[in-house]
């Protein structure tokens, strides 16, 4: 049974200035997630799923869903603000979404293997695959058997602004015990800094693990989740900004027993495009790789 692949495409990208999951950064035109697609499916990945917005699905499966049909098994799921549990209803003034951990849980009905979770919009490599799908192979019929491919938070940020980071605490057996969300994390003078979910800034280790949401799960993650974010609603229905967040599902898991998260180590660099500033350097490292033979072009 082969891994499935969710890729979180929902986001608006409203620091970067319009839809940047369908942005073409490659030698010709290829988007980041086209490359992501491209080394899942390499690394032994059967299934792609995309979470999206029922409002650009038209032109999603227009121009990136036709692309993979001779490549990988497709799939895509809605996320919505008003998806809420039965008993809930949508506050009319909530603006943003719900957040990563809701965006997950919409694929439920449709992924029953072993299955990775990524960001549409981030760069992690072909080795970054591999091990995460190794790892997923071995996990068929188990239950509480996680895994994060963890980075280093000095190579993962942006020279163009602040940027998000779930900042990670493991053991000595490299398996995770904790990973809290920081926001407005940036370099300063050689000093990283970041808020926390308490709201105060704190100095940071740049060697420090970071989440760059490349998470690998097993199927009852589902079951866990949709009761997490049914017992988050009941205290936070009613906030506009409050997010449920992959982080708080894993933390939860992990306090309570119910999983362990292995975090594997991956060579390869990370890059995105978080803001608009970062389009010329994705654009140049992609086609350095090209040059180099790591990956055809075009790419389909």
């Amino acid at each position: 049974m082969k891994p499935t692949l969710l890729v979180l495409a929902a986001g608006m990208g409203s620091r970067y200035g319009g839809l940047k999951q369908l942005d073409g950064v490659g030698p010709c035109g290829e988007t980041i997630m086209d490359y992501s697609v491209y080394d899942a499916a390499r690394a032994g990945f059967g299934k792609v799923v995309f979470v999206i917005r029922n409002h650009f699905r038209n032109e999603f499966e227009q121009k990136v869903v036709s692309k993979y049909r001779n490549l990988i098994e497709v799939e895509l799921v809605e996320q919505e603000m008003d998806k809420l549990p039965e008993g809930f209803t949508l506050n009319p003034e909530r603006e943003k979404p719900w957040g990563t951990g809701h965006a997950t849980m919409m694929a439920a009905p449709v992924i029953d293997t072993p299955f990775a979770v990524i960001n549409a919009d981030d760069f992690y490599g072909a080795k970054s695959f591999q091990v995460l799908a190794d790892f997923l192979k071995e996990q068929v019929g188990q239950r509480g058997k996680y895994c994060m491919v963890g980075f280093y938070l000095n190579k993962t940020l942006s020279e163009s602004g602040e940027v998000s980071r779930g900042i990670c605490s493991v053991n000595g057996e490299n398996y995770l015990t904790t990973v809290e969300e920081h926001h407005k994390v940036k370099e300063s003078n050689g000093t990283i800094t970041g808020v926390g979910m308490n709201g105060e800034e704190r100095v940071l280790d740049g060697n420090a693990y970071a989440s760059m949401n490349m998470w690998g799960f097993t199927p009852d993650v589902f079951e866990y989740g949709q009761q997490m974010f049914i017992d988050f609603l009941k205290e936070n229905e009613n906030d506009l900004k409050k997010e449920f967040y992959i982080p708080f599902i894993v933390n939860t898991t992990i306090n309570t027993g119910l999983s362990s998260v292995k975090v594997l180590n991956s060579p390869d660099k990370w890059f995105g495009v978080t803001y608009q500033e970062d389009r010329p350097v994705v654009i140049g490292r992609l086609k350095q790789m090209t040059d180099e033979g790591l990956y055809p072009s075009p790419l389909f």
